[in-house]
Formats: C-alpha cells, sequence, structure tokens
C-alpha cells in the first residue's frame, strides 16, 4: 500500500492536529481539519494557525487538492475557505453534516438562515466513496458515533480519524452531543480494526494524559490491543456503560457555540446585516 508523506501540525489552544498529506510520486496534496484561530472574548477571528500550513504548502510547491473535513468540529473554528482562497482545493466533508446542520438548526433556531442540503460544501462524500490525490486513492470510512457526520479518510496507508479515537492510553472521543451515540461509535471502531494492523492512524486530538508528551500517530494494531476504552477484551455493554458515565461528568467545549454555527456552514460565517456584520446566536439556558 502507497504510504503518503504527513506534515502534522499543532494547534495548542484547541488541542487540534491539522495535516498536510501528499503523494510522494507528485506535488499533489490534501489539507486534513485545519483551524481558525478564535478569540472567545473578542469574538475575533485570526489566520496565524491557517498561515502556517500555507507556508508548508508554498515552500513545498504542493497544489492542493482537497481540504478535508472529517466532522463539524465543536472544539475548533476550520479555516477551510481561507485556506481554499490561498491555496485552491474542494472542501469536502461525509454526507452525514447535513444531519448535523438539521439537527443544529433547530437547537439553534436558525431557520431560513441555514439550508440545510450540505451546499456550503464542494463535495459531500458517500460512505466508502474513493477519491484522488494525484497518485494517491483515498476512501472514506463512515465512523459516526462521537458527531453523526464522523468519517475517517483512509489515504494510503495513513487514516485521519477526526474523534472516532484518541492515542491508546486516551481511549474515545465524547459520545453525547446531539446526534451521538456510543453503541454507534463501538461499531466505527469495529470498522477501523478491522483495516490492516499496521495502518497508520493520525488523531486530531492529543490530551496528553499523564502529563507525557503529545502524540499523534498510532497503529490499529497498537489500539486494538491498548485502548482503554475500545481495545483488549473490552465489550460493547462495558464500553456503552464506561462512555455514558464520563460523558455524564463533562462540561461543553469551550468554542462549541462558535464552532458548530461556523462549521456546518463549511468555515463561512453566516451573512452579514445590514450593519455588515456577521453575528453568532447564542441560546441562553440551552445546553
Amino acid at each position: 500500500m502507497t504510504k503518503p508523506d504527513v506534515h502534522a501540525f499543532h494547534h495548542e489552544p484547541t488541542g487540534t492536529f491539522s495535516y498536510v498529506v501528499r503523494d510522494p510520486g507528485s506535488a499533489s496534496a490534501a489539507i486534513v481539519d485545519p483551524v481558525l484561530d478564535y478569540d472567545a472574548a473578542a469574538a475575533r477571528t485570526s489566520t496565524d494557525a491557517a498561515d502556517e500550513v500555507i507556508a508548508f504548502v508554498r515552500q513545498h510547491r504542493l497544489e492542493t487538492a482537497w481540504i478535508l473535513e472529517t466532522h463539524a468540529h465543536a472544539d475548533h473554528l476550520s479555516a477551510a475557505p481561507y485556506l481554499q482562497g490561498e491555496l485552491g482545493g474542494r472542501i469536502g466533508i461525509g454526507r452525514g453534516i447535513t444531519k448535523v446542520q438539521a439537527t443544529f438548526r433547530e437547537v439553534l433556531n436558525l431557520g431560513e438562515a441555514l439550508v440545510t442540503d450540505g451546499s456550503q460544501f464542494d463535495h459531500l462524500f458517500a460512505d466508502d466513496e474513493t477519491f484522488a490525490i494525484g497518485g494517491l486513492t483515498g476512501r472514506v470510512i463512515p465512523t459516526p458515533g462521537h458527531t453523526s457526520d464522523s468519517v475517517t479518510y483512509l489515504i494510503g496507508d495513513a487514516a485521519f480519524v477526526g474523534d472516532s479515537l484518541f492515542m491508546p492510553d486516551a481511549g474515545t472521543a465524547r459520545c453525547d452531543f446531539p446526534g451521538g451515540d456510543a453503541h454507534v461509535l463501538w461499531q466505527s471502531t469495529r470498522r477501523l480494526f478491522a483495516l490492516p494492523d499496521d495502518t497508520r492512524l493520525f488523531m486530531c486530538h492529543d490530551y496528553a494524559p499523564g502529563g507525557r508528551e503529545l502524540r499523534y500517530e498510532t497503529t490499529v494494531a497498537a489500539q486494538k490491543a491498548d485502548n482503554v476504552h475500545v481495545g483488549g477484551e473490552r465489550t460493547e455493554e462495558e464500553f456503552v456503560k464506561l462512555r455514558h458515565e464520563r460523558d455524564a461528568t463533562l462540561g461543553m467545549p469551550k468554542l462549541i457555540l462558535p464552532a458548530i454555527q461556523i462549521n456546518i456552514r463549511a468555515g463561512h460565517r453566516p451573512t452579514p446585516e445590514d450593519n455588515g456584520v456577521a453575528y453568532l446566536k447564542i441560546p441562553l439556558d440551552r445546553f
């Protein structure tokens, strides 16, 4: 199996890893889960993290074929439109985004201000759809459970799993967001565990449990053997019980309200109002 070149970028404020994935036989590349900087106190965006990605792509004279979102993130804002304006490429996400849009249109009472057909994105991937990055072949593996739109991008021997898995010593992401389901996430992990043992898995987050150094890459074999939530002899019933108990103790992500409203629009802002300013909504006592 072809081994793509993978370069990771860590966004410390949100604990997010973004990636540039390159076809070793050409200049073609994809960007996975890019981050837009956001100052919550001032509701002001900036592009420092995205500019690092742009500088890397230009330094290596890469051609951006795709900007890929593993799901509509709740912990950071997407920089996809900004990167597209600078580097080109098509913005893609799994077709489950339409369910997330419909859910949050109701939760946030967005009405006609948000269409829920996914048309904000350039492409909605079907389950197991394939795509090309130069000579590389990518495949879209549905991995819902954390969210209903979560997908994994398998590109050569490298799989970008979003929040479906964390490093083995950290387990999995929560399943208590609207559309989340621990039983569904369990089944998604079985799809990932069916990949060859030496498949490289790239995380979207690492919170360095126990104070260890940051890590973002592991393998299917390591996850199957050692993942503290879904590996070893763990059963589905045990995982669901563990996940429900852990999720009940978790607060909401700090950026969920701005992040979701931006990310279900493919990183675009709401339409500016008559004063030329775009506004986000904050539902009181809803969460």
